[in-house]
């Protein structure tokens, strides 16, 4: 099989692939670029620390290292991790199966299709990682209470219950439905004009995320940051809903508080999403490459032994082309015997469901015509190697 070719062809339906492959890319995109996580979570303060009063993206990751010591950027990748996994293992394979089933028998290019499936997607992913994104975004921040992943869990839930860990829910998914909607649409667009066969394309794969990345993450940033004003503050008695955060964000930032920390947001999400689309379209390659060369040496012709023999006098033979459609192999070989020559079967090369279907038809075809007597007739058997 040619799996350059066949690329979007391979056996993908595999819900197990599509989770695996997602955990995989969801683990390795939050991981690799946790510090400028970090660093936009702090930028996003909206009454920070004099200490924690940043100009910039170098000089935030810079203090932080410095005053705060080397691990403090990667302080709470724990619960990433946890999260992470099981997160983007449902929201890849949600995204494949609804893609798959909105865009049957339609064009490539259904824009509004990948957007309701990326939408449908994020209802998931979003409910296993809120409580993640709680728990990470408290620790990320200067002078954190929490000592550990534990301590922060066991603190916020006996001090402002289970809902604390779901309070900015509603406002995540009004920044992540619009924010992954435009993420996959802005993919598929890149995809058609980078890689329009659709093979696999490493380049391609990591171009087409990069620029998904960095603008879905500008048009929501506003959203996000509204996000982290809920994830980090204590509620102290006032509202605690998207209304509620819009306001304070105008009252202590203006119309730029909005735009807070968007430079390391863009920066973030850029590397972020091609590292995720990459390692994902890898992982989806490799397992569904394996599953179909499996798939192809499953399954080998073989005819049955003795079926033409050679008379010793005459030299008569009686012989059966066994060739399969398009095929110019010959299945016999010729070795000696008390009568004379014998001609025994060869076993076929692996052939894949296609060839064996034709295989198949064509015998069918011809022995239904042939001459030979039922006891000699070279029919073809199925065995699993």
């Amino acid at each position: 099989m040619d799996f350059d070719n066949d690329y979007e062809t391979l056996p993908t339906e595999n819900v197990l692939t599509h989770m695996t492959a997602g955990a995989v890319a969801g683990v390795m995109e939050h991981c690799v670029m946790y510090p400028l996580d970090s660093v936009k979570t702090r930028m996003q303060n909206l009454s920070p620390s004099p200490n924690a009063a940043y100009r910039g993206v170098g000089e935030a990751l810079f203090r932080m290292v410095k005053n705060e010591g080397v691990l403090r950027p990667v302080r709470g990748m724990s619960a990433v991790v946890l999260g992470a996994g099981p997160a983007h293992a449902l929201y890849f394979s949600c995204y494949e199966y609804m893609k798959n089933t909105l865009t049957q028998g339609t064009t490539r290019s259904n824009h509004l299709a990948y957007g309701a499936a990326g939408c449908v997607a994020t209802l998931l992913h979003d409910a296993i990682m809120n409580p993640a994104e709680v728990v990470k975004q408290r620790l990320q921040m200067y002078n954190s209470p929490y000592k550990s992943l534990l301590d922060c869990i066991v603190q916020v839930y006996r001090s402002e219950g289970i809902l604390a860990f779901y309070r900015s829910y509603t406002t995540q998914l009004t920044m992540n439905v619009p924010f992954q909607s435009i993420h996959f649409m802005t993919y598929e667009f890149i995809q058609n004009l980078t890689n329009e066969e659709r093979q696999y394309n490493p380049t391609a794969h990591m171009v087409s995320g990069a620029i998904a990345g960095a603008v879905a993450a500008a048009v929501t940033t506003p959203l996000d940051v509204c996000k982290t004003l809920l994830n980090t503050q204590p509620e102290k008695g006032q509202g605690t809903g998207l209304i509620h955060a819009i306001r304070t964000v105008y009252k202590l930032g203006g119309p730029s508080g909005y735009f807070r920390g968007i430079h390391a947001r863009i920066l973030y999400q850029m590397p972020s999403t091609a590292i995720c689309w990459s390692m994902y379209e890898f992982f989806k390659y490799m397992l569904s490459s394996r599953a179909g060369e499996q798939g192809d040496s499953a399954l080998r012709l073989v005819v049955p032994q003795a079926a033409l023999i050679v008379d010793a006098t005459t030299g008569d033979e009686q012989r059966q082309d066994t060739r399969a459609s398009g095929d110019a192999w010959d299945g016999w070989c010729t070795t000696g015997g008390m009568s004379g020559p014998v001609k025994t079967p060869r076993e076929l090369p692996s052939v894949s469901g296609v060839g064996l279907y034709g295989a198949l038809s064509f015998n069918t075809v011809h022995n239904a015509d042939s001459k030979l007597s039922k006891g000699n007739a070279a029919l073809l058997e199925i065995s699993h190697s």
